[in-house]
């Protein structure tokens, strides 16, 4: 059986429910039930949008354009929330293991994207040696465009000061604003091909669908032409 992204997530969940502190944890359950239950997925970057032109700032330095990722044909977009989100440090290497290699074999560039300043971002990167691209999306632009940004509710706001700072100071943004988890595929025209945004943060898109989504847009190109 393949390894399952859901499965590592839960197991996550699993060790919390045994260690945290009560109330901590239920204002953590209920943030993401309040995020599920309230998803306006009609705002939520669609299959067949196109989206325009973005730059974004490579943790390593200088800048990520739309142009240069789909020159040569698809590209893969991850979104996650910040350096230190223990779910994230779950998910990126995932995709590190189960997506980028088959991705990279493809020639289909994979970034994994926050808005989180890129002084501070690239610890994720270095932390697990990712061989995928890590970029910051400076003050959520790329993120409000697409509607996957949420807001910490009060008492996680609360739990968030309780423990020393707001996002906004871990982040180097200033504000309470992550973006929800999302894959998005996008044709080398700027098209949506594939998108998934997950409210619940605990609960990601694995790797397979966003391999078929990339083959099925290579698929004209890997079919030899007729004599």
């Amino acid at each position: 059986m393949s390894e399952s992204l859901n499965s590592l997530l839960a197991d996550l969940h699993a060790q919390r429910l045994s260690t945290w502190e009560p109330e901590a944890l239920q204002v953590n359950i209920d943030q993401r039930k309040r995020l599920v239950n309230e998803a306006q997925t009609e705002q939520y970057v669609q299959v067949g949008d196109t989206l325009l032109p973005f730059t974004l700032l490579k943790v390593e330095g200088g800048n990520l354009n739309s142009d240069e990722l789909l020159a040569k044909g698809p590209a893969v977009l991850i979104f996650f929330r910040f350096a230190g989100c223990p779910a994230c440090n779950i998910a990126l290497p995932y995709y590190q293991r189960r997506l980028y290699p088959r991705l990279q074999a493809m020639g289909v560039p994979l970034v994994a994207i926050s808005p989180q300043v890129r002084e501070r971002l690239i610890e994720i990167k270095t932390r697990h040696n990712l061989a995928l691209q890590v970029a910051s999306d400076p003050e959520n632009q790329l993120g409000r465009r697409l509607g996957i940004l949420y807001s910490f509710d009060e008492p996680s706001r609360n739990v968030a000061l309780a423990k020393g700072a707001s996002i906004g100071e871990i982040t180097g943004t200033g504000t309470w604003e992550l973006p929800q988890p999302a894959v998005v595929v996008i044709d080398s025209d700027g098209t949506v091909a594939f998108a998934e945004v997950s409210p619940d943060w605990l609960v990601r898109t694995e790797a397979e669908p966003v391999i078929q989504a990339v083959e099925k847009l290579l698929a004209p190109a890997l079919v030899p032409a007729s004599i």
